[in-house]
């Protein structure tokens, strides 16, 4: 049986700054509106830039992501026995924000980095294997290619995927002095006139099975993971090759996993930072793999809405694609403001468009050359 039959995904659960849960994320990138508001979690005073896309309320992040992983497994139907088989891959950044916060009467001290997979999934009832990623923007898109490699030859039967990450001061610093944070507040992929990203906060799960594991306990299918790609273009530390040469061939290699043609590709939702350089080069990679159709094929770039997300980006922009494929409509690509000759594509700009065909491309690309593509179907 090809590798593309054995994978589902049977259960969902994302927060944003556009909400907790799937509705409200779906709701928040068709309604287009973007959630990018002056930050309070921490200082700003002399940031060039003082807006994020944050929850207004939140907790650890640890515990955000128990909650996150404890939403997809009820999402899916997972029982305690069936929990018990599953392992744990995250995707998250790391830091001092990242770990659970220390018992106020001292005792038993939480976890390093490494470790903090192992810790939620015991938290979580998982006693399957686990992994933690830090592979900057392609953490999670990398954890859902090696569950959907390990499941599809048989290794595994289910494997839950996290990934977190909530603004916090360090890594705003670093991009605020970076300047690549948009300094009019927007973030605009594609168009004329962007001017880089802005960050937001991200905490999803999703429950990944053979189709032979889902078949056996009559578990939904929220959809398919038909084909995964990676690729790195070694062209710069923090550049991507301007003619897209890396992420052309991870969507490449996700078509041939998948057994699909370009042409049945009906939407990409594009790792468009809003910044000129990755932007264009997208753009180019599009051109690479789909040639005069590249221009055709309904393009957005959700962080337009709820932010980059860091390590958490992929997982989201995953659950997203899913969701407006699941409900028949495509989102929009906000903070528009004219088309760039450097990104010759279809955006959608005006107003959400229906889904033509089932099948979708979610892609992600990170600093040292990373880049990602993952090829979801609808049920």
């Amino acid at each position: 049986m090809a590798e593309r039959e054995h994978l589902r995904i049977t259960g969902v659960h994302a927060i944003s700054a556009l909400g907790r849960g799937g509705d409200a994320l779906l709701a928040g990138v068709l309604a287009g509106a973007p959630a990018f508001t002056p930050v309070r979690r921490f200082d700003t005073t002399g940031r060039r830039v003082t807006v994020a896309a944050t929850l207004p309320e939140v907790g650890t992040l640890a515990d955000e992501l128990t909650d996150a992983v404890d939403g997809a497994c009820r999402a899916a139907g997972l029982d305690r026995t069936h929990r018990a088989g599953a392992g744990l891959f995250l995707g998250t950044h790391g830091g001092p924000h990242s770990l659970p916060a220390r018992p106020a009467g001292g005792g038993d001290t939480a976890p390093e980095v490494p470790a903090l997979a192992g810790h939620l999934a015991h938290r979580c009832g998982l006693g399957g294997r686990t992994r933690t990623y830090t592979t900057a923007c392609v953490s999670a898109s990398t954890a859902v290619a090696d569950a959907a490699t390990l499941i599809g030859r048989g290794d595994l039967d289910r494997v839950v995927v996290a990934a977190g990450y909530l603004v916090e001061p360090d890594q705003y610093a670093l991009f605020d002095a970076g300047r690549a944070l948009a300094a009019d507040g927007a973030v605009r992929p594609f168009s004329a006139g962007r001017r880089g990203l802005l960050l937001g906060d991200a905490v999803v799960a999703v429950v990944l099975e053979s189709a032979r594991a889902a078949a056996a306990r009559d578990a939904p299918t929220v959809a398919t993971v038909a084909g995964w790609g990676r690729a790195g273009d070694a062209y710069h530390p923090c550049q991507p090759h301007p003619e897209g040469h890396g992420l052309a061939r991870a969507v490449e290699a996700a078509l041939r996993r998948a057994g699909l043609p370009p042409a049945a590709v009906g939407y990409v939702n594009a790792n468009a930072t809003g910044t000129p350089y990755s932007d264009a080069s997208e753009a180019a990679a599009l051109g690479r793999v789909f040639g005069a159709a590249a221009g055709r094929i309904p393009v957005s770039s959700t962080k337009s809405v709820h932010g980059h997300a860091l390590e958490a980006s992929g997982l989201l922009e995953l659950v997203v694609t899913v969701l407006t494929l699941g409900h028949g409509k495509l989102p929009v690509n906000a903070g528009w403001l004219g088309p760039d000759d450097s990104c010759p594509l279809d955006v959608i700009t005006d107003a959400p468009r229906p889904a033509r065909t089932p099948h979708a491309l979610t892609l992600n690309a990170a600093f040292g050359g990373a880049n990602t593509a993952l090829l979801v179907s609808a049920p």
